[in-house]
């Protein structure tokens, strides 16, 4: 297919209309989804929301919190039919762009140990792991940890 025939992708600033397609993607991907409650607040609570499309198509999304010189990487999300094309990569560029831009200096996640396609996408980054949040997040057999990882956004200046 010729590059003008491609559907263009665009990061875009989320808004409250965003959020059902938001939501459609959450409820697929995620067996303990954020509620819109969660999505709304993060949008009126001024952090860095973000959608991708292609074409027009909502193909994933991120929140971001940025405070003082860090940056919080709070949900990242791919639609389950467009993972493995690169969205996830785009989206987790951007989060660390919008990161630096805010002045942070690391970007910080938890992620699942289960979630064994988000550790290869974070440590493909070069994330490394600072640490181990127990009970973090519910799971069928009551909780599980969460794997803290960071990654500078700026060069050391010595």
């Amino acid at each position: 297919m010729s590059a003008l025939l491609e559907p263009r992708v665009e990061m875009l600033p989320m808004d409250v209309h965003d959020i059902d397609e938001v939501l459609a993607i959450e409820y697929r991907v995620y067996p303990y989804p954020w509620s819109r409650g969660n999505f709304a607040d993060s949008i009126s609570s001024g952090y860095s929301c973000w959608v991708c499309r292609v074409g027009g198509e909502l193909v994933g999304y991120a929140v971001v919190m940025l405070a003082v010189d860090e940056a919080h990487l709070l949900n990242i999300s791919v639609a389950e039919r467009r993972q493995g094309m690169g969205f996830g990569a785009r989206l987790l560029r951007h989060a660390m762009q919008v990161g630096r831009q805010g002045g942070a200096r690391t970007l910080l996640l938890e992620v699942r140990p289960s979630n064994t396609r988000a550790l290869a996408l974070y440590r493909h980054f070069g994330f490394a792991q600072v640490g181990v949040r127990r009970g973090y997040y519910p799971a069928t057999q009551g909780r599980e940890d969460a794997l803290v990882l960071t990654h500078a956004l700026v060069e050391n200046v010595a």
